[in-house]
Parts: C-alpha cells; structure tokens; sequence
C-alpha cells in the first residue's frame, strides 16, 4: 500500500497566521515539530495576546494588524485562522498582497463567498487550498486505495458523525450567527468534505436540524443521494459528544474507521470471505500533512492541489449551503 511521502521532506516555506487562536496553535506546533517550514510572523489585532500567543508557540514577528501581516516580505503562505465570517475579507486581503493561502476550514460561509476568494486566486495566480487537513491524512489515503482496489464491492452506504458537547454561551463564535456559528460550519463540515472525498458530489440533499437560540444551528442530520443504490448518512451536533467514527460498507464487506474519523486514525476492513484486517499508521499531531501538501505544491509552482481542488471545495460548500437553507439558517449579511 502506498503511503503518503514523510512532511518533514516537503520544501521550507516562511508561514504568516493571521489569527492567534487555538486551531493557529496547534498548526504552528504542527508545521514546527513535523515539518522543515516555519511560523515566521503572527498577526493578531490584540497586541498582548498575539505576543503571548507568539511566545507559547515561538514564532519571532508580532503584527498588531492584519494588512501588516500580509505586507510582511519575510512570509511566503498566510494560514488564514479567523472565525468563518472573516474567512473572506481575510483571505482576499493576502491575496491582495500577492501571497499563497490556506483558509481554515470551513472555506468561507457559502459558495458565493468562496468564488469570488477563488476568482480572485486565479487572478493573482497565487495557491489557495482550504485546510481541510483530514483529506491529507496517512488512513484517508489507505481508505481511497481499498476502495478503489474494490475490496469492499461497490460502496451502497457511508455514515460519517462529528458532536462536541458544548454549553450555550451566546458570546462565543460557535453560538454567534455573525461570526457564522453552528453545528455545521464547524464540525458537520468533516463528515460532509468525507463523503464528498470518498463518494462525489451528491444528486440530492436532504437534510433536518434544529437550532439554538441564538439562532445558529444545534444539530444536524443529513441525507446524501448518490443515485440507484449509494447514499452517506450524516450528522452533527454542538449537544453532546458522539463517537466520530466512519464506516463506509460495500456489496463484498465493510470498512469502520476509528474515532475521530478526520484525525489521524486506523481502520479495520472486514470482507463478507470472512477475512479481517486492519490499517493502522501511528501518526503524531496531523495538520503537518496539509502544511507539507501545501509546500509541495507551492514548490511545483501549482495554484491548487488535487487532494483539496478549488472545485472541490466549491462543492463542499454548495452541499451545505442546501443544508443551511432546508434547515433555516441564515447569517447576517447574506
């Protein structure tokens, strides 16, 4: 079985992140401990909380704004880390400054918001990729190859979850509509992108939720159709903490992906011959994958990588802009 090449012999790049939060921590962690790239620069509008943001995960520059940031000469790619609201104003404005970009996770709030990001990418002709870091992991890659190699038959179901469990606190991004809050955005966007990687764009789209009261969505189930015989069963939730695991089952066996299903994990194939066996590729942190996939594709001097195409992720977000408007959620400002 092919595995994915080390991230540690991906090219160098300097990293600017624009945003001092938790997900640019452990990224930068990531790229420092596993890749041969570094976090040269942090932009922050709060000036004490980027240097102490700067110290704990030791990266050198601290710009007090963004625009600074992007300007800076020294930084190569900017990870845009912000709330989902600001994923578009904050990634144009790299691109703006003639950088490559990895957006978080998800793209932006919907696909309108994500073509005009992508429009402007091909225009400067800079890298874009959004971080969807599960696509870039070792198990995922295995997953692609079983499949494809037909050991399970033709794939009828896929069931993908991802629930946190988290309290009702209306100032936080997860609650807030403004900052594009909720279940999906934020958590049911891995088990969508899944199925999307392993099955492709849906026919059709069904989906039920319920929401908080702030608005924003609390819980979501999905149906994917994928035609005759083939559809993904997705949910997520902000009320309680699921199993987050995958299982993708075909006409000659079944595939059970351990939790969490888009984090580095193993995978057991049971075929209906009665064989078992199981992947398992011990992975530290993960986010070094996507960084690496990044380097490797900025050194080729591509504007998109196939493992994470701009197509892609435009379909990632039509999916859950039909989600959104069966449910009844709507941001401000769309």
């Amino acid at each position: 079985m092919t595995l994915i090449a080390e991230p540690r012999t991906a090219p160098a790049l300097r990293w600017g992140i624009l945003g001092a939060g938790n997900i640019a921590g452990s990224f930068t962690d990531a790229l420092h401990a596993e890749t041969a790239s570094r976090a040269v620069a942090v932009g922050s509008r709060n000036p004490e909380r980027g240097a102490r943001w700067a110290a704990q995960h030791g990266v050198e520059t601290v710009h007090d704004s963004y625009e600074a940031l992007v300007g800076d000469p020294q930084v190569d790619v900017v990870y845009v880390a912000t709330p989902h609201s600001e994923h578009r104003e904050h990634a144009l404005l790299a691109i703006a400054a003639g950088k490559h970009v990895l957006v978080e996770k998800a793209f932006t709030r919907n696909v309108a918001e994500a073509r005009e990001v992508l429009d402007a990418a091909q225009a400067a002709g800079v890298f874009v990729m959004e971080a969807m870091w599960t696509r870039f992991l070792p198990h995922v890659q295995a997953l692609h190859q079983v499949i494809d190699s037909g050991e399970i038959g033709e794939v009828v179901a896929l069931f993908a979850d991802h629930g946190q469990a988290f309290p009702l606190d209306p100032s936080s991004r997860l609650f807030a509509p403004e900052l594009a809050g909720g279940a999906l955005l934020d958590l049911g966007v891995y088990p969508v992108s899944f199925a999307h990687d392993l099955l492709g764009v849906p026919r059709s789209v069904t989906a039920v939720g319920q929401l908080t009261s702030t608005g924003v969505d609390g819980q979501i189930g999905m149906v994917l159709d994928y035609g005759e015989r083939t559809q993904a069963t997705l949910s997520t939730t902000l009320w309680a903490r699921t199993p987050t695991t995958a299982a993708i089952t075909g006409t000659d066996g079944a595939i059970t992906v351990e939790g969490a299903f888009y984090a580095p994990s193993s995978f057991s194939v049971h075929r209906r011959d009665g064989r078992v066996w199981t992947f398992e590729r011990p992975t530290p942190r993960g986010l070094q994958f996507e960084a690496a996939e990044v380097a490797r594709r900025i050194a080729e001097g591509a504007t998109e990588s196939p493992r994470m195409t701009w197509q892609q992720t435009l379909d990632v977000l039509a999916t859950m802009d039909a989600v959104r408007e069966q449910i009844g959620v709507r941001y401000p400002g769309e």
